[in-house]
């Protein structure tokens, strides 16, 4: 029987916890320098310090591994409590921080323009992201699909732009540029009347 003070204790993390942690971090990385394509699986096994059958284990194949490795959340900010006049230029800034800041989207990225898993995976974070705010703030919900996808190509561009061909025009630019030129863009696609 279980002490008291056992039952309260939080539980140690399981070893199996710990193995999909480095799993997981060793393909990010792998992912993010060598793409999908020449990324292997033997390679993500040795960087996390593991057998290879272990990773087909939790993962199942390469696909499997780079659908939870690109699990991304785009940790979207909420926008019903903002002035409508500030949605884009809110947004953009929020993406240029999340392109900085996280590799793996740069990973996702290229490979989604190279590989249809990662241009699967793209589409299904957008979508399920992008789309929920494109809803609440333009005129017509029945149309956010087709402004969150405009969204998405602005977006999209300037990080392909910036960070994955690193166009110098493109990376040369300060935020505050970047800011001032996307964000009337994306906030006309969200809040405009429809052409």
């Amino acid at each position: 029987m279980m002490s008291e003070a056992a039952a309260d204790a939080p539980s140690a993390p399981r070893r199996s916890d710990a193995t999909r942690a480095a799993i997981l971090e060793a393909a990010r990385e792998r992912f993010a320098a060598d793409g999908y394509e020449r990324a292997t699986i033997r390679a993500i096994a040795r960087d996390a310090g593991i057998d290879p059958s272990m990773v087909m284990r939790y993962y199942g194949n390469k696909e499997g591994l780079f659908a939870a490795a690109s699990d991304i959340d785009l940790r979207l900010p909420e926008v019903g409590a903002l002035p409508a006049r500030h949605i884009g230029a809110v947004l953009v800034s929020h993406f240029l921080d999340r392109w900085e800041q996280d590799d793996v989207l740069t990973a996702v990225l290229r490979v989604g323009v190279t590989n249809s898993a990662g241009a699967e995976r793209m589409r299904g974070v957008f979508r399920a992201q992008l789309g929920p705010i494109a809803a609440g703030v333009c005129p017509d919900p029945a149309d956010a699909p087709r402004r969150a996808a405009l969204v998405a190509s602005q977006i999209l561009g300037m990080a392909l732009a910036r960070y994955v061909l690193r166009l110098p025009p493109a990376v040369e630019m300060s935020r505050e540029e970047v800011v001032a030129w996307l964000a009337p863009t994306v906030q006309r696609y969200l809040t405009a009347e429809r052409p």
